[in-house]
């Protein structure tokens, strides 16, 4: 029963572009930081989110963990 155990692999891709800000001098106002800002703010979301399924699978939730932060963005709403 030990030997049961399975593996995933999850391969993350920065989608935010922030490199590609710094090369054209784009603004913090402009539409491509807001994008970018709001792509970063999903991708914290679904981190947590993963971060709360694992600490449950575990059974070792953190303080304050009792609930998985499903709708704090809609990607994860989404999923």
């Amino acid at each position: 029963a030990a030997d049961d155990a399975m593996y995933g692999k999850l391969m993350l891709v920065d989608l935010a572009g922030s490199e590609r800000m710094k090369q054209t001098n784009s603004k913090s106002g402009s539409t491509r930081a807001r994008e970018g800002n709001n792509i970063n703010q999903s991708l914290l979301a679904l981190g947590n989110v993963i971060s709360a399924l694992a600490e449950l699978k575990a059974g070792s939730p953190a303080k304050g963990t009792k609930f998985v932060p499903y709708r704090n963005s809609k990607l994860t709403r989404l999923l």
